[in-house]
């Protein structure tokens, strides 16, 4: 049903949830697996956010993060699944997501809902909120706490 399955991750326990039910339905549909990262530039690049530190030296520490964190994912959410596929990019994440869910051919993406909250999410609104609006495919979006995943049986 699905060919292709687009998992954007930022590495916490809400994209860990996320992962568990991507891979369960990728397993169950023979689904080409896509981990996608966004270094999310924009926030990060701001001198409000930086402070003193060199442009270089922040976009360096980014992407060796990046680099560390999906590592550790994979290895602990899809060791032995031989169909998954790493992408990163770095902008704004909701955009980066729908562009690559566009050129991958995703045919579904799976993403965690958690993020900003507070002012900052009235301000901003979810990224999930944004890519469940923009999308070209079906999102299926998964709350932390295992709320909601009870639709993937073994």
């Amino acid at each position: 049903m699905f060919t292709t399955i687009l998992l954007p991750s930022d590495f916490s326990g809400c994209s860990a949830e996320a992962a568990r039910a991507a891979r369960r339905l990728a397993e169950c549909f023979g689904s080409r697996l896509i981990v996608l990262h966004v270094l999310d530039e924009p926030a990060a690049l701001d001198p409000m956010f930086r402070g003193e530190v060199p442009l270089e030296l922040l976009r360096g520490r980014m992407e060796q993060y990046a680099r560390e964190g999906m590592e550790a994912f994979l290895k602990a959410h899809f060791e032995g699944y031989s169909g998954v596929e790493t992408r990163m990019a770095s902008g704004v994440p909701y955009r980066e997501i729908v562009r690559e869910a566009r050129e991958c051919g995703a045919g579904l993406i799976v993403i965690g809902t958690h993020g900003r909250t507070g002012v900052e999410r009235v301000i901003f609104g979810s990224t999930a909120e944004k890519v469940v609006r923009m999308a070209p495919c079906p999102v299926l979006s998964v709350r932390e706490g295992g709320k909601g995943k009870e639709f993937i049986h073994p």
